[in-house]
Parts: C-alpha cells; structure tokens; sequence
C-alpha cells in the first residue's frame, strides 16, 4: 500500500541527472531548483534528487503552503537514473511513480520486492 506519494497526475516532475549530497535539506534543494535549473521552487512541480550510489531518492514539491519532501532509501537495489549527458529531465507524476516502485522507466523492468521480520 502506497499511502505518501507523489501525485500521478503531476504533469511535470523534473529529475535532476546528477547525485547530490543527501545532507540537503529543502532549503538547500530550493537553493539548487532556484540558482542552477533558474526554476520557480514554488510553482508546484516536483523535483527528484538522488545520491551518488543511487539507493535513494529525495522528491520536493511545494504544495500551497510549505514544502514536501518524500524521502525513498532502498535496501539492496539502486534506482534507475539518467545519464550525465542528458540535462534536465522532464516525466510525468505516473512516471515519477514508476520509478519510485523500482522500474527502469526505459525498460519497464522493477526490483525484487523484498520482505524482511526485522530490521537488525
């Protein structure tokens, strides 16, 4: 059961091709969105960060009066990202999900579900 994700009907969401540091917080993405992309943070499109292993992800999105941030780690895969030569990439929130479920939005290929009793 997905209960906090992003919208599907999210029309744009744009994932930032390359890894940032996971220390950011939604200040620091702002910081980025606005000075690196020349983007409005507070126009309501998603952004998606990942870090340099590809294990997590960090999606921001201002909604009317504050910003989200969904914050997604993974156990053993890694996320299927954009190469370095492709700029600035655009999806939809349907995408963006599929992604976030483990698909390589490519290949349509997603990780293994895994099932754990404990976390030690």
């Amino acid at each position: 059961m997905s209960v906090m994700r992003p919208s599907k009907s999210l029309t744009q969401v744009f994932i930032y091709r390359d890894p940032i540091d996971f220390r950011k917080a939604h200040r620091g993405l702002t910081a980025m969105i606005e000075l690196e992309l020349s983007h409005d943070p507070f126009a309501g499109h998603l952004y998606a960060f990942t870090n340099r292993q590809r294990n997590k992800i960090k999606c921001l999105y201002w909604e009317d009066n504050g910003f989200v941030l969904y914050y997604k780690s993974l156990s053993e895969a890694k996320f299927k990202w954009p190469k370095k030569t492709d700029e600035l990439v655009t999806v939809t929130g349907e995408q963006i999900n599929w992604l976030l479920d483990g698909y390589d939005i490519m290949q349509m290929k997603p990780h293994k579900k895994l099932h754990y009793d404990s976390v030690y």
